[in-house]
């Protein structure tokens, strides 16, 4: 067998093979020999048919057969012989099948590619740090109070915050639009549930007053018809609500799962959520920062064809949470990049460090999800039970190693900030 590899643009080789003759015709003539005792051709008995005879007939399907067999059992070889590694199927190309000459291909594929990185030791990470204060307790409190609150009406005039009811009736130059009317419709002041401009004309108002206002519709509203376009609009106020929290009481504890009543119980009941969570969003943002250091530090090409099965894995996902979606495999073409570029960086970096991972990591993992669903017990079975949910599993582990280990070696500046300020950075941007 003659072997020959030529690199192509970026990763991919080009595998030329050459299988000689005599190993086509000596498999090609050990397959008639073994079909010669069975076949049955018109004029001769059963088990008499002569070779020549067999070989007329069956070379022809024969050699197609064999050179199959023989191609799928060489590029194995020649890939071995050469040290390559094929990421995606490849692109078979085959002279034309003659018994009595060698037969030869080609197979053009990508590679993973060499991946040489940068010395963990010269990468900076940020790690953010904070904790849980007793504000940040009284905060959460007064959060849960508005889940309970209830809505009191008063014969007083609106201000931010209360809720209201209203009639209203839309219209774009003189003309009604779909969805520009409604009947004692509810609208808490101040939540932005309205197009911009809408509510601020509402407060200073009481029951059964009237008013009318203009405004626009912002340039991007979903709407294309009305995106941009001055409305006006005639507004009945037909109830005013103003908001009632509950006391901090046995009462509220009862309704949480204290089941003693006990408030100061349900502040540590409370803290100790909230610094579950605390833990697992800063457990989260490590680990984006390792990986965008990760990037940053090292620059690898990746195969068009592995980045195409992780984008159609991705649009596959997405599929099936959202059936109705029109989706375009584009769409996800920068992620699945950046996932495949991570997996191998992160492959990588397990073996030159030789990190492992043993099956009681895996399960004390799975043990640790299944605390978030009604029956863990069965969470825990059926992950255990699912070859392709242990798989990821496995990848979130590693995931993890691999970070501890980083945040190790690299050079780690700290960053304290406040439980607020991690939990809701969207209200903290300045």
């Amino acid at each position: 067998m003659q072997v020959s590899v030529e690199a192509g643009e970026g990763l991919e080789r080009k595998l030329t093979v050459q299988v000689p003759a005599e190993t086509v015709e000596m498999e090609v003539n050990n397959r008639l020999n073994s079909i010669k005792s069975t076949v049955r051709i018109d004029g001769f008995r059963p088990g008499k048919v002569p070779l020549k005879v067999v070989k007329q007939k069956y070379s022809g399907t024969i050699l197609q057969e064999v050179a199959g067999e023989l191609m799928q059992k060489t590029f194995q070889e020649a890939l071995t012989q050469e040290n390559l590694q094929p990421a995606g199927d490849p692109v078979i190309q085959t002279q034309d099948l003659v018994l009595g000459q060698a037969m030869e291909y080609t197979a053009t594929f990508e590679v993973y590619p060499d991946v040489a990185l940068t010395p963990v030791t010269d990468i900076s990470i940020e790690k953010i740090e904070a904790g849980i204060e007793d504000s940040d307790v009284d905060n959460m409190i007064d959060v849960l109070r508005k889940q309970k609150m209830d809505w009191v009406e008063v014969d007083r005039a609106s201000v931010n915050d209360d809720r209201i009811s209203i009639d209203f009736i839309g219209s774009v130059n003189g003309e009604k639009f779909d969805g520009g009317s409604a009947n004692d419709m509810p609208l808490v002041l101040g939540a932005g549930q309205m197009i911009p401009g809408f509510e601020e004309h509402l407060t200073d108002l009481k029951a059964t007053e009237e008013t009318s206002f203009k405004v626009s519709f912002p340039d991007d509203y979903t709407s294309e018809e009305l995106a941009g376009k001055e409305a006006e609009f005639a507004v009945t106020v037909k109830k005013v609500e103003e908001a009632q929290l509950p006391e901090v009481d046995e009462t509220f504890a009862k309704a949480f799962g204290v089941e003693s009543g006990d408030v100061a119980q349900l502040k540590t009941d409370i803290k100790a959520n909230m610094e579950r969570e605390l833990e697992r969003r800063l457990r989260t943002l490590l680990k984006g920062n390792v990986m965008d250091a990760l990037m940053a530090a090292n620059t690898i090409d990746v195969p068009t064809a592995t980045i195409q099965q992780e984008a159609e894995a991705l649009m596959k996902q997405a599929e099936a949470q959202t059936p109705d979606s029109n989706l375009s495999i584009d769409t996800f073409m920068d992620d699945a990049k950046r996932r495949v570029q991570l997996g191998m960086i992160l492959a990588e970096v397990a073996k030159t460090s030789a990190i492992n991972i043993e099956e009681d990591m895996i399960k004390q993992r799975i043990e640790e999800m299944a605390k978030d669903y009604d029956d863990p017990d069965e969470f825990v079975r059926y992950y255990m039970g699912n070859q392709e949910l242990l798989g990821g599993v496995q990848s979130l582990v590693l995931e993890d190693k691999v970070v501890d280990w980083i945040a190790e070696q690299a050079t780690v500046n700290t960053k304290v900030s406040t439980f607020d300020e991690v939990m809701n950075p969207e209200t903290n941007k300045s």
